[in-house]
C-alpha cells in the first residue's frame, strides 16, 4: 500500500507540510480581519511652530486650519448606541487636582461672573472657558447674532445653575442699554433694560492682617472684584504669600442704583508685598498693564514637545471609546511619540500632582497662576516634585506608555477655570506690552491713577520730607 504523503511539493521540488499552509491561511485571514487601515481623517499631523484655529460648537463638525491647509478633526459619534461614562484618562479620584484656599475663598458669590471685553474676545470664547455648558452657548449665539458685536471695553455679567448651565446673561451696551437674556425653558428671551444707574468711582485701601480675600473682603470689595484683581496679577504675585503688613490700594467704577451696585469695573490695583508693589492699570484695549506699560501675562508654549508629532486622538468631550463603545469625555489632545520622549511644562507655574494615578499611569498637574492648570499623562519617568516651581520649556518628564494605554504617547490637557478646554485651540495668554499712541495714552492717563492709589503711609512720608527738608 502506499502511504500518503502530508505535503505539498512546489515547483522547485521543496514539499511543505500541508499543515504549514493551513496554519499561514489562518495566519492571514486573522491579519485582514482584525487590521483595519490608518484613517488619515483621524489622525493630523501639526507642526509645533503653526498656531491652529478652530470653532468647536455642539453637534458640529468643522475644519481645522494649519498653516495653509485645512483638516477636518473627526470625531466619534454614534450616541443612539452608547452610553454616556466619565472619561477613562484620568488619575484616580483622589488624586484629583483640589482648591487651594484661596480658590475656595474666592468663591463666586450664586455664581455671578462679571467680564470686561478685552482686545481677540468672542462671546464663545470667553463663556467656554469659565465652563459654561457648550449646547447653552450655541444657542444664544446662534439664535442672536447681535452677541457679535461685543467692543472692548463693554461689561459682561453671567449666572450658571450648578451644572454650568447659562441661567441669564446681562450685555451693557452703554449705561442706558442694557441688553438681558433670560433662559425660558429650552430657549432664551432677550429684553431691553433702561437703568438710571449712575457709573461712580470708589476707592478703597486695606492692611493685611490674616489673608487678602478676607481683608479685602473686610475693606469692602466683593468676590468677584477680587477674583478680577487676583487674575490680573497672578503672574506677578502668589497672593497666599502676602504676610500681615503688607498693603492694597484699588480703584474701582461701580454702577450705583440706589446705593446698591450691581456692577463694577476694576480700574486699578497697587498691592505692596514687603518693599516691592505691584501695579495692574486698565488700558483701553480692556487689558491690564504694569505702570511701564508692559503686559502682565506669561506666554505659554501651544505644545509640550520640542518636535512636531502627530495627534492621534484630538480633543472630543463626547468621544466613543473604541473598546467599552460608550461616550467618554477625551480631555486632552494625544500625541504620537516613543517612549523616552521629553515632556516640557508649557509655562511658568508650580508642580502640584507628580506621581502614579490609576488609568493616567505617571501623571503630572501644574498650576499657571491662577486661572490655569496643564496636565500629562502616560508618562514613563517624571523628573520634577510636587511643589517645585518650573519655567516655561523645563525638561519635566519622558513619555512613555504607563496606565490604561495602547501604546506610547503622551495625554496633555488643559485646564481654564477648572474646565477642561481645547489646546490646540484655545486662546493663551500673550505677553506683550503697549506701543506707540496707545502706550503714550496710557502713560498720560497714569499720571492721574497713581496719586489715587497712594498709600496713607506714603502721605504721610511726602508731608514729614515737606515739613523737614533736607
Amino acid at each position: 500500500m502506499q502511504q500518503t504523503d502530508p505535503s505539498t511539493t512546489i515547483s522547485n521540488g521543496i514539499k511543505i507540510p500541508y499543515f504549514a499552509v493551513l496554519g499561514a491561511l489562518i495566519l492571514i485571514i486573522l491579519f485582514f480581519v482584525l487590521w483595519r487601515p490608518l484613517n488619515p481623517n483621524r489622525t493630523v499631523y501639526i507642526p509645533l511652530t503653526e498656531q491652529v484655529q478652530t470653532t468647536v460648537l455642539e453637534n458640529e463638525r468643522l475644519p481645522a486650519i494649519v498653516g495653509n491647509a485645512t483638516i477636518e478633526i473627526v470625531e466619534d459619534r454614534n450616541p443612539a448606541q452608547s452610553q454616556l461614562s466619565e472619561s477613562l484618562d484620568q488619575p484616580k479620584p483622589e488624586d484629583d487636582v483640589v482648591k487651594d484656599e484661596l480658590d475656595t475663598a474666592i468663591a463666586q458669590d450664586d455664581n455671578l461672573v462679571q467680564y470686561t471685553v478685552g482686545r481677540g474676545d468672542s462671546l464663545y470664547g470667553i463663556l467656554a472657558q469659565y465652563g459654561v455648558n457648550r449646547a447653552d452657548i450655541y444657542l444664544l449665539t446662534k439664535e442672536y447674532k447681535q452677541l457679535a458685536n461685543l467692543r472692548i471695553g463693554q461689561q459682561i455679567s453671567w449666572t450658571t445653575d450648578s451644572e454650568h448651565n447659562l441661567k441669564t446673561f446681562n450685555w451693557i451696551i452703554s449705561n442706558n442699554n442694557i441688553r438681558i437674556y433670560e433662559r425660558n425653558g429650552d430657549d432664551f428671551i432677550e429684553r431691553t433694560e433702561t437703568r438710571e444707574g449712575v457709573w461712580q468711582p470708589f476707592s478703597i485701601t486695606g492692611d493685611i492682617d490674616s489673608n487678602f480675600v478676607i481683608d479685602a473682603k473686610n475693606s469692602g470689595l466683593t468676590s468677584n472684584e477680587i477674583s478680577i484683581i487676583t487674575k490680573a496679577l497672578q503672574w506677578q504675585l502668589d497672593f497666599r504669600r502676602l504676610q500681615k503688613g503688607d498693603k492694597f490700594s484699588v480703584l474701582l467704577s461701580r454702577e450705583m442704583l440706589d446705593d446698591i451696585h450691581e456692577n463694577s469695573q476694576l480700574l486699578a490695583v497697587r498691592i505692596r508685598n514687603g518693599s516691592k508693589d505691584y501695579y495692574a492699570i486698565l488700558a483701553e484695549d480692556g487689558s491690564y498693564y504694569d505702570i511701564n506699560g508692559d503686559g502682565l501675562s506669561q506666554s505659554f508654549l501651544r505644545y509640550p514637545l520640542d518636535k512636531p508629532a502627530r495627534i492621534s486622538s484630538p480633543f472630543n468631550p463626547r468621544r466613543l471609546h473604541p473598546v467599552t463603545k460608550k461616550i467618554a469625555p477625551h480631555n486632552g489632545a494625544d500625541f504620537a511619540v516613543s517612549r523616552g520622549t521629553p515632556v516640557l511644562s508649557v509655562g511658568e507655574g508650580e508642580v502640584v500632582i507628580a506621581k502614579y494615578s490609576g488609568s493616567a499611569g505617571n501623571f503630572i498637574a501644574i498650576r499657571h497662576g491662577r486661572q490655569y492648570m496643564t496636565k500629562y499623562m502616560h508618562l514613563d519617568k517624571i523628573l520634577v516634585k510636587p511643589g517645585q516651581q518650573v519655567k516655561k520649556g523645563d525638561k519635566i518628564a519622558l513619555s512613555g506608555n504607563t496606565g490604561r494605554s495602547t501604546g506610547p504617547h503622551l495625554h496633555y490637557e488643559l485646564h481654564i477655570n477648572g474646565q477642561a478646554v481645547n489646546p490646540l485651540t484655545a486662546n493663551l495668554p500673550v505677553s506683550s506690552g503697549l506701543t506707540g499712541k496707545s502706550k503714550t495714552t496710557f502713560l498720560e492717563q497714569l499720571k492721574d491713577i497713581k496719586p489715587k492709589l497712594a498709600f496713607s503711609s506714603d502721605k504721610n512720608n511726602v508731608n514729614a520730607e515737606e515739613a523737614n527738608p533736607a
